[in-house]
């Protein structure tokens, strides 16, 4: 009797399964330093800096990178810095950002308009304590950690339950991100936190399951060589 032909599993590329919305969450370009004297306009209550010179870039860089993929569609929040890196991609596609006002950046109370950036470079003790607690909402004024992550994980599943089998640029904030890994994964709160500017992390959602497929990639972006491990 001749033998039976054997049946072979191979290991094949993952792909998001059936149903699956895979979300490329892209930290905006980098924005115009802070200048303590001329504290940031306010959106909504939140300090609102356009794009530096260098974040523009970025912007330009994002678009050849993502410009050669499909991507179904573009969502930005009400901050302009988000608008203004997601200008060039959606030139290139020809897709309408929609604004989700849901992943703008977390409100940082009573240092909104750049007075973060100021504090933390001084080495504030209540800085110090932010990072020690993971806690943003240590900042007088802050929005409350819970708050925020229920916001972020619920904008996140109404887009991707928008788009079935579709992938969806999300360009937001540091910040956003950072929670919205540490949902996904578990993690400490501060884990993910300070993606680099104009990164894109991959999160493939199905019925409000999350899963990483990718974190701060910047394979787009001109940066210096990696440190040697040894």
């Amino acid at each position: 009797m001749a033998d039976e032909e054997s049946t072979a599993y191979h290991q094949r590329p993952y792909t998001p399964p059936p149903g699956a919305a895979e979300l490329l969450l892209i930290r905006h370009g980098a924005s115009e330093a802070a200048d303590p004297n001329r504290p940031f306009p306010l959106v909504d209550g939140q300090g609102d800096p356009a794009l530096a010179r260098e974040g523009r870039e970025q912007a330009d860089l994002l678009a050849d990178r993502l410009g050669k993929e499909r991507v179904d569609a573009i969502y930005v929040t009400t901050l302009r810095r988000t608008v203004q890196t997601a200008a060039p991609l959606a030139s290139r596609l020809g897709l309408d950002p929609v604004v989700e006002p849901d992943l703008r950046e977390v409100h940082l109370g009573e240092w909104e308009g750049g007075l973060f950036r100021v504090r933390v470079a001084a080495d504030d003790p209540v800085a110090r304590r932010l990072f020690t607690e993971e806690r943003w909402d240590v900042i007088p004024g802050a929005e409350p950690m819970r708050s925020f992550e229920t916001r972020v994980k619920d904008a996140l599943d109404r887009i991707a339950a928008a788009h079935p089998d579709q992938r969806v640029a999300v360009v937001t904030h540091g910040g956003v991100i950072a929670q919205a890994v540490a949902t996904a994964t578990g993690s400490r709160t501060f884990a993910f936190l300070a993606p680099d500017n104009c990164s894109i992390s991959r999160l493939v959602v199905l019925n409000g399951l999350w899963s990483i497929r990718g974190y701060n990639d910047i394979a787009h972006l001109p940066h210096s060589a990696p440190e040697p491990l040894t």
